[in-house]
């Protein structure tokens, strides 16, 4: 993964990785799904995505 270490989110360069995508590509799909989680009430953070949600939405 990326060289941050965090126990609860991903990062774009981590979402890159991990779907072998561009991180341009990558900070796009990041704000997809943070705008889902925004319409269902949550507040996000710019540029990282919660792993359990990512999770969930990409291997549900």
């Amino acid at each position: 993964m990326a060289q941050r270490e965090n126990q609860y989110y991903y990062f774009a360069p981590d979402i890159a990785e991990i779907l072998s995508v561009s991180v341009p590509t990558a900070y796009r799909i990041i704000a997809r799904l943070n705008a889902e989680l925004e319409a269902k009430g949550y507040l996000t953070v710019r540029g990282r995505i919660s792993k359990k949600y990512f999770t969930e939405r990409m291997y549900a």
